[in-house]
């Protein structure tokens, strides 16, 4: 197995099993999956080419499928996010793994092409760059692929792109319009993780700070409740009108970032769009202002910009120090995700949910080969009731059940005042 692994140690994998067999623990519902899925016998031969953040929970997915008859080939979806343990761990136990914390953008896309080579009959992706690759430099992938799935918004939104100029040629899963993903994923996940990921970078008390959150959607809407819960001050920036309105009245000030950049301590964009906080905005901010992205790529906060006019000092791991106009701001993870980057993501049982649909995703694919356009999927609502389901049953949570009277009168019309 040596040329079939690409890791910074080897030797961490023991540290990273003792890691997986947490997130096992956590991850309730899709351990009770698994063992529905292996008894199917769906996954047999089927080869799996992933591109996501390998974290632990990753690789409780991993190992799922792998049990449930597939073979698995996955690299990280971002230079920063890999748990060097983890993939270790991954490649101890057989795994195709082509996965290092902190590589360059040459490396990354070396890996991808590695994941590639192993000619995959589904993709998994959480942020779309495979399925990129695929589309514009390796085409002859296609013939293999049966479909894909996306993990994220930032994904969605470029296949979206790719589906409206026509060029999109497989069918995907749009994992992340699932409410049992984006609903619990992106609000309760990035709120909590991207908390964690600046405590940890910055180790600076949340209380009293004014937070900036630019961007409302689930996962602004998360990073705001955690910030406030912390008892800070939130503020939001939107150009959604009716996002803004939510914001509004879930009690946040709202205004412009060029309003909000003097006012703010801590800013964190979440939008999944580039050129959120620009060096104009920086220049307008307070000294030891701290600023941090949790969006998908590094593109939301000018920092290659402020770098051109700025003396850099690496103050702790994941925060450095930017000095210019006789002030200076603090960037966390390069502006890179920091929950990621900083932090570990998000907690096992989020992730549960989450991988719970890659899989049932995946499956949904092979059941349905040759059947569906090349376009946009999203899984039927009986997926989200399935997988709230196993949840509450794993966690021991009971609910109501409708009588057959009440079912009778929500399938009727003719019964009024």
């Amino acid at each position: 197995m040596e040329n079939n692994y690409s890791v910074t140690d080897i030797g961490l994998a023991q540290k990273g099993q003792k890691q997986m067999a947490l997130a096992r623990e956590q991850m309730v519902g899709l351990v009770e999956l698994k063992k529905e899925i292996i008894k199917k016998k769906i996954f047999n031969n089927i080869r799996i080419g992933m591109a996501l953040h390998v974290t632990k929970e990753t690789a409780v997915l991993v190992e799922s499928l792998v049990e449930a008859g597939a073979q698995v080939a996955i690299t990280g979806c971002n230079p920063l996010s890999t748990q060097d343990d983890v993939a270790a761990a991954l490649a101890k136990e057989g795994v195709r793994v082509y996965a290092k914390k902190g590589v360059s953008v040459e490396e990354y896309y070396d890996q991808l092409n590695k994941v590639l080579d192993f000619e995959p009959h589904i993709t998994i992706d959480d942020g779309c760059d495979l399925v990129n690759l695929v589309h514009t430099k390796r085409k002859e992938c296609m013939n293999s692929i049966i479909g894909g799935c996306e993990e994220t918004t930032t994904g969605i939104i470029r296949l979206k792109a790719m589906k409206k100029d026509g060029v999109l040629k497989y069918p995907v899963v749009a994992v992340n319009d699932s409410k049992t993903k984006h609903m619990v994923d992106n609000y309760y996940g990035t709120g909590q993780s991207t908390m964690d990921g600046i405590i940890r970078a910055t180790n600076i008390l949340i209380a009293g700070k004014t937070v900036v959150v630019c961007g409302y959607g689930d996962c602004g809407k998360g990073v705001a409740m955690r910030a406030k819960a912390l008892g800070a001050n939130v503020l939001v920036t939107e150009v959604d009108y009716f996002k803004a309105l939510q914001a509004y009245f879930d009690g946040h000030r709202v205004m412009p970032i060029v309003d909000a950049a003097p006012l703010g301590d801590i800013f964190v964009t979440v939008t999944g769009d580039k050129g959120v906080i620009r060096v104009e905005h920086m220049k307008k901010m307070k000294s030891g202002s701290v600023v941090c992205n949790s969006g998908h790529f590094d593109i939301e906060i000018e920092v290659a910009k402020l770098k051109n006019i700025s003396k850099t000092t690496e103050m702790r791991s994941f925060m450095d120090k930017y000095e210019f106009d006789n002030k200076h701001i603090y960037i966390l993870a390069e502006g890179r995700l920091v929950n990621l980057s900083a932090a570990e993501g998000h907690p096992s049982l989020v992730m549960s949910f989450s991988f719970c649909n890659q899989m049932l995703g995946a499956e949904f694919l092979i059941e349905n080969k040759g059947k569906l356009s090349n376009d946009l999927h999203v899984l039927p609502d009986a997926i989200d009731q399935k997988i709230s389901k196993i949840h509450l049953d794993a966690l021991g949570v009971k609910i109501d059940t409708l009588t057959e009277e009440q079912k009778a009168y929500l399938a009727s019309w003719e019964e009024g005042t």
